[in-house]
């Protein structure tokens, strides 16, 4: 009664995320790259993956990077709203059972020492762990660190994005040899970071990776708004 939930949506009493939230929040459009996830003309895998195939089996986001999930998504970020994370994970839940991939592990992108110690937590910890608990996979937080200090990808190019994460994570091959690891995102856009961590799970001895973030940022958005 004295301290209602807020919707990390639109911030109405009451809800966590609210049925105007959810109706509002939009899917990826369809057709997709069956690798990289990002929309294309056709069905199939997209000169780009076809290029150069990432380490992981393929890259699937929950929702659109704008309107509400947008909201949401800057509140646990910025604004310390630290059981929105749970809110979130259980509205993901269905879409990831309809991937129907056969995940152990799962892994949140680590923060740097320097962020983290800024900020206090990853914010992709919050929902990466009550999915864990949800779906039956063991939540590994540590089976990937940074190996340095990034700048925040934020207003890179994507040539400048890929640079700036390249090396930039190792796994612990105690924890990942011979898993299928599902790593997770806050916000893919180029999705070069979630390439730079299934290298570095691959290397460590991963059997498979799949990657998933809570929202993509489309190429209608640019690069600026991450």
């Amino acid at each position: 009664m004295f301290y209602p939930p807020v919707c990390g949506g639109c911030e109405k009493n009451g809800f966590r995320w609210c049925e105007n939230c959810r109706k509002n929040s939009l899917l990826i459009p369809e057709p997709i790259c069956d690798v990289c996830g990002l929309p294309q003309p056709k069905t199939g895998i997209c000169p780009s993956c076809k290029e150069i195939p990432p380490a992981y089996l393929a890259l699937r986001s929950w929702s659109v990077f704008e309107g509400p999930i947008r909201k949401a998504l800057h509140r646990i970020k910025y604004r310390q709203d630290l059981g929105l994370g749970d809110a979130l994970a259980a509205e993901m839940l269905a879409y990831i059972n309809q991937l129907d991939w056969q995940i152990e592990i799962i892994s949140p992108v680590p923060l740097g020492k320097k962020r983290l110690k800024e900020r206090g937590y990853n914010q992709v910890a919050l929902i990466a762990r009550p999915l864990a608990l949800a779906k039956g996979w063991e939540y590994v937080p540590r089976s990937l660190k940074r190996t340095k200090e990034t700048i925040s990808q934020v207003g890179l190019s994507a040539n400048g994005r890929e640079d700036n994460v390249r090396d930039a994570f190792v796994a612990d091959s105690k924890r990942v040899a011979g898993k299928s690891v599902l790593v997770l995102d806050d916000v893919s856009t180029t999705g070069a970071t979630l390439k730079s961590c299934a290298k570095a799970l691959i290397n460590g001895g991963a059997r498979e990776v799949y990657a998933l973030s809570v929202a993509r940022a489309l190429p209608r958005h640019g690069l600026m708004t991450v």
